[in-house]
């Protein structure tokens, strides 16, 4: 027998999925309650950073409607497009939520358990809520990855590009970055024009670049129909990957080599062209680091070694539910997973009822567009049509139902 809750949704998290998962919740007449600090993993990044996503991708909630980028570029009167700075989308993002979402309660979720047919959420002030399901959008900064071997390092010696929202701190000292995508190749741009000495080593012979213009702006009126404007993954394989219905008709070890040249590290051209005068190292890893007067020691597969202040990963994210820290064990116990992945079925819905993932943690079930903000589009509408069967979005499934 349950009982009865505080509110139907709990959405935990309020960032780019949070608040579209809300928005097409409560469009859809569920009572619905968000809980998590507004756009809170972008303000943390470091401070001159720029979008890689083009003009329609970087809307929130929906391409078209009330909380679209054209429809706060109505309202400030001002006009601007691709690339676009870290600090133009965190204004975009907090004017959706004052106006889509103004209610947002910034109180942290410290525990997610089941409770009577439904969940109790404890959250950092000691209050519970009850819920009758929850949706998890969480985030990616719980997923940070480090490279194993580097543990036994003071803290303050080294780091995840993840971590810092100013980088001026490095200002006159050497740092080492360690990848070979967009968030290691930038923060060491940033970090460089701060004054820092910086090297950035990277696994593969060399560093992919994207082209500073994407198939949607040379193919005109057609492009929009050819090119998805989801903007994931190349020409031929973007319309496919966001239409996760299609997607997962194809057999999985395709479908996994297609997300990986979707997502595969690449650096943006507006980064390319700051980056002369930063030494680059290819072909070669970090294979050990010793400490001594606060300064590190660092050995290379290629035999060489480095005396560096700090190394910096810029080695990405790895989805692991289990790293969420507030599910409980209990919760964990009955969540089917695969590879840190949760089994998702229709409305993004995981093996326990009624506990929804949408995000990154959804992108084994769904493809590759479920980790970059325009996956919210089809992951909102999603999870409120599961919720309310009756409930037809508009806009915010464009890019799959063509």
């Amino acid at each position: 027998m349950t009982t009865k809750a505080d509110t139907e949704v709990a959405v935990i998290g309020a960032g780019p999925h949070g608040l579209a998962s809300t928005v097409q919740l409560r469009r859809a007449g569920a009572d619905t309650h968000v809980f998590g600090e507004p756009l809170g993993f972008w303000r943390s990044m470091p401070k001159g950073m720029r979008l890689r996503s083009n003009f329609t991708a970087t809307n929130l909630i929906e391409l078209n409607g009330p909380y679209s980028l054209n429809s706060y570029m109505d309202e400030i009167g001002e006009r601007f497009g691709h690339p676009f700075s870290l600090q133009r989308f965190i204004d975009y993002g907090l004017w959706v939520q004052r106006n889509a979402v103004p209610d947002v309660d910034e109180r942290s979720v410290t525990r997610l358990a089941r409770s009577n047919g439904g969940f109790e959420l404890e959250l950092a002030d000691g209050a519970h809520v009850k819920a009758q399901r929850v949706v998890v959008a969480g985030g990616i900064a719980p997923f940070a990855h480090i490279p194993e071997g580097f543990d036994h390092l003071p803290a303050e010696l080294y780091s995840h590009t993840g971590d810092h929202e100013d980088l001026g701190v490095f200002s006159g000292k050497r740092v080492l970055v360690v990848g070979g995508g967009q968030s290691a190749i930038e923060n060491s741009v940033l970090m460089a024009e701060r004054g820092a000495q910086v090297e950035l080593v990277a696994r593969r012979p060399e560093l992919t670049w994207l082209k500073s213009w994407s198939p949607i702006h040379f193919l005109g009126p057609l492009g929009r129909y050819v090119y998805a404007p989801t903007d994931v993954g190349p020409l031929w394989y973007s319309r496919l990957v966001a239409a996760p219905r299609v997607f997962n008709l194809i057999p999985r070890a395709r479908r996994d080599r297609i997300a990986y040249r979707a997502i595969r590290p690449a650096g943006s051209y507006f980064v390319k062209v700051r980056f002369d005068g930063i030494k680059l190292t290819t072909g070669t890893t970090v294979t050990a680091a010793e400490a001594s007067d606060g300064q590190l020691r660092l050995t290379l597969s290629d035999g060489s070694t480095r005396e560096v202040d700090h190394l910096m990963f810029g080695t990405g994210y790895r989805v692991d539910v289990a790293k969420y820290p507030f599910i409980t064990p209990e919760v964990l116990a009955d969540l089917r997973t695969e590879g840190g992945y949760p089994r998702l079925k229709r409305g993004l819905e995981s093996t326990v009822p009624g506990l929804h993932f949408v995000g990154a943690p959804a992108a084994y079930s769904f493809g590759p567009t479920m980790r970059f903000m325009s996956g919210s589009w089809y992951a909102s509408s999603r999870v409120a049509q599961a919720i309310r069967p009756g409930f037809k979005p508009s806009q915010s499934a464009l890019a799959e139902r063509r």
